[in-house]
């Protein structure tokens, strides 16, 4: 049976489907985030991690730019350019390389620096693993070109992201009590993310008025999460088993 032939979710079982697939594909059941949450990674672990996350970082403000420039109702609008506020931030810091001292995306180098790499050598993202590369343009073409109940949905991973962040900041704390200095992105995130993530759920619960638009919502969440998925499956087979890393990814100190 085609979409077109299946009756209608009503708002109850619509977000039902949306919570089911957070709860079976969200990447926080992923193996390299068990042994991060265990204190099973070594420094050079963490590095890559952080290193190779900061790509996925630095894109997200070009995504919600993407899902701006889309729209045509200024009340969407003005909502959604928060979130490109609250990655860039709003002002210069005494550190360059285009990054506010005030964003998200400045906090998470704060977090890089906390582990011992240099902003320098994050930002210059010459050490990314390719799949890393790959599933962030991926995300970034999903919002470009499929339709903005799909642009708007693929961004719904954030309803799952409060639970895991609040455990994350636990877990580094009691393992690796070196990080504590650099923790403030997922500080703000536990207050941050609820926020963007209600606005953007009830935006899809609304305007996804068909069958078809609420399967394309719900794919979009899907593949945004097997994107997250694909990051930590690169980053675990280049850094924890068998690891091996291409070449010209970062090399883990000793």
């Amino acid at each position: 049976m085609s979409t077109q032939q299946l009756p209608l979710l009503s708002p109850e079982e619509f977000k039902a489907a949306l919570f089911a697939i957070g709860k079976e594909r969200y990447h926080h059941r992923h193996p390299f985030h068990l042994l991060m949450h265990e204190g099973k990674l070594h420094r050079g672990q963490l590095q890559a991690w952080v290193l190779n996350r900061y790509y996925y970082q630095s894109r997200i403000p070009i995504k919600d730019a993407i899902i701006l420039s889309r729209s045509n109702d200024a009340r969407f609008r003005r909502s959604w350019r928060e979130r490109i506020i609250e990655h860039d931030g709003e002002h210069d810091g005494e550190h360059n390389g285009g990054h506010a001292s005030d964003g998200g995306i400045s906090r998470w180098l704060e977090l890089a620096e906390a582990t011992g790499l240099t902003r320098e050598r994050v930002i210059g993202e010459h050490e990314v693993l390719p799949i890393v590369r790959y599933s962030v343009q991926a995300y970034l073409e999903l919002v470009r070109s499929g339709s903005m109940v799909q642009a708007v949905a693929s961004s719904l991973t954030e309803l799952f992201a409060g639970e895991l962040i609040t455990l994350r900041i636990g877990k580094l704390r009691e393992h690796y009590p070196w990080l504590a200095h650099g923790l403030s992105y997922f500080e703000k995130r536990i207050s941050q993310a609820p926020q963007e993530a209600e606005f953007a759920f009830r935006w899809v619960v609304e305007n996804a008025r068909t069958r078809e638009q609420q399967e394309e919502a719900l794919n979009a969440l899907r593949a945004k999460c097997d994107l997250l998925w694909a990051q930590l499956d690169a980053i675990h087979f280049a850094y924890v088993d068998p690891g091996w890393p291409p070449p010209d990814a970062l090399r883990m100190e000793p």
